[in-house]
């Protein structure tokens, strides 16, 4: 059976405020637990109006004082915008918290201008090199081995299951040489999922955090009972990625019928590409759609993510899929 997860990136709607999304968030992870889901991941994002888990780790607090048994999770921090000793201190203190359920979900990409750069004090191209090196010591950190000459407390000795994140065939490699399960974020970033999968696989070490390759792969995720209602529900989240991409992000904007049909023939096509990982329909249409999504990756597990204008009608969405998966 294939283990469902959410993703999600704690939007902030137009109209809304950052105490509606932090509720939000929480209601929506108490569902995911109802409904059977494994984990509830939030990702690092900084400086965007529309997207209110910066403080990754604070708001995994929140999440966790909201539910009792669901694995909470980074999906993922940026450790280049970090220092390991932080980042081993803060998922050591949520561990403490939350015994047995956190994940930390490690990205590379610093994905910053040099206004965030001078903000968080750090050169972050230059930090990204040293990734690997940060991955490392950040595992020492946790585990103790090897010694480090300085420990983190809390951190020293935390049961935080590690993983690596990636949507290129960089952090396939990396996990596969730390032997770390790998998590591929093709619900916005497909080009190179079959590869990055195929490498990971071919390469995987041994490691004792884990004996075998261990895959999640993202996909977009919308269900209705009509599927011109799923189709609705994600027009919000379409309209953010076409303005993220044209330059002009700002908050979750209110769904619009026929939106996709709107948009000139380039923006269009922009969108075909980044959801090639997504299923939006009724829920046999969803089945079908993520049936094909796991007989193409052969994934251990499947995130779901999925931002809805109404926090109600992701609620829904999720409970529709999960019973149309099967969590198979």
């Amino acid at each position: 059976m294939t283990k469902l997860s959410v993703l999600d990136l704690v939007p902030i709607r137009e109209g809304g405020s950052l105490g509606e999304a932090y509720a939000a968030a929480a209601h929506l992870a108490r569902a995911a637990e109802k409904h059977g889901y494994h984990r509830f991941w939030v990702a690092e994002h900084h400086a965007m109006e529309g997207i209110a888990g910066a403080a990754t780790s604070v708001v995994l607090a929140h999440i966790g004082n909201a539910t009792s048994t669901i694995r909470i999770g980074s999906g993922g921090i940026m450790l280049p915008n970090h220092t390991p000793f932080q980042i081993a201190e803060q998922f050591g203190t949520l561990d403490a918290l939350f015994p047995g359920r956190v994940d930390l979900g490690l990205g590379r990409a610093p994905g910053a201008g040099p206004e965030l750069q001078r903000a968080l004090r750090k050169n972050l191209h230059q930090a990204a090199e040293m990734f690997p090196q940060d991955v490392a010591e950040l595992r020492a950190l946790l585990t103790g081995e090897p010694e480090l000459a300085i420990k983190a407390t809390p951190g020293h000795g935390a049961n935080v299951e590690l993983w690596m994140l990636g949507s290129s065939l960089f952090g396939a490699q990396l996990a596969a040489k730390l032997g770390l399960p790998y998590a591929f974020a093709s619900h916005f970033a497909p080009d190179h999922l079959d590869a990055a999968l195929a490498v990971y696989r071919r390469d995987f070490q041994p490691s004792d955090a884990l004996a075998q390759p261990h895959v999640m792969a993202a996909m977009n995720v919308f269900v209705a009972e009509r599927e011109e209602d799923a189709h609705l529900a994600a027009s919000s989240q379409l309209q953010a990625f076409v303005r993220l991409r044209t330059g002009t992000p700002g908050k979750l904007p209110p769904p619009v019928e026929n939106y996709r049909e709107q948009l000139p023939a380039q923006a269009r096509a922009m969108l075909d590409h980044i959801g090639q990982a997504s299923a939006i329909g009724t829920p046999e249409q969803a089945r079908q759609a993520i049936a094909a999504f796991l007989d193409r990756t052969q994934a251990d597990e499947l995130i779901v993510a999925g931002a809805t204008y109404d926090p109600s009608v992701r609620v829904r969405s999720l409970e529709l899929a999960a019973n149309a998966a099967g969590n198979r």
